[in-house]
C-alpha cells in the first residue's frame, strides 16, 4: 500500500523559493511525479522522475523547478526557485507502481496536496 504526504508550501514573494517534500511509503523505485491544480484550472503535470533516475519537467517550469528523490529516506523533492505568481496552485504528489513513465503517464497513488500561494 502506497501512501503519500506533502509537505512545505506556504506563501512567497515572486522572485522567492519553495521546497516541497512527499514523504512515500512502498517501492522506492516508483515512478513519482509532481502536479498542480491552480485556481478555476485543471490539474497539470509539473515535473517526474522514474524508477531509472530520469526526470521530467513541464516547460513551464523548466530552470526553475527540479525534482529529486532519496531512495533511502523515501522522500520526494521539488525545488521551486524564481516562482511566479502563475505558479499558484494546490500541489501534489502521485505515484505508479512501474519503473517506466514520464508526465503523460496514469499514476495510482495521489497524496493530499499542499498549498502554494505566490504574491
Amino acid at each position: 500500500h502506497v501512501q503519500l504526504v506533502e509537505s512545505g508550501g506556504g506563501s512567497v514573494q515572486a522572485g522567492g523559493s519553495l521546497k516541497l517534500s512527499c514523504s512515500f511509503s512502498g517501492y522506492s523505485r516508483y515512478c513519482m511525479g509532481w502536479f498542480r491544480q491552480p485556481p478555476g484550472k485543471e490539474r497539470e503535470g509539473v515535473a517526474a522522475i522514474n524508477g531509472f533516475g530520469n526526470t521530467f519537467h513541464a516547460d513551464s517550469v523548466k530552470g526553475r523547478f527540479t525534482i529529486s528523490r532519496d531512495a533511502v529516506k523515501n522522500i520526494l523533492y521539488l525545488q521551486m526557485n524564481s516562482l511566479e505568481p502563475e505558479d499558484k496552485a494546490m500541489y501534489y504528489c502521485a505515484a505508479a507502481p512501474k519503473r517506466w513513465c514520464d508526465l503523460n503517464s496514469q499514476y495510482d497513488y495521489w497524496g493530499q496536496g499542499t498549498q502554494v500561494t505566490v504574491s
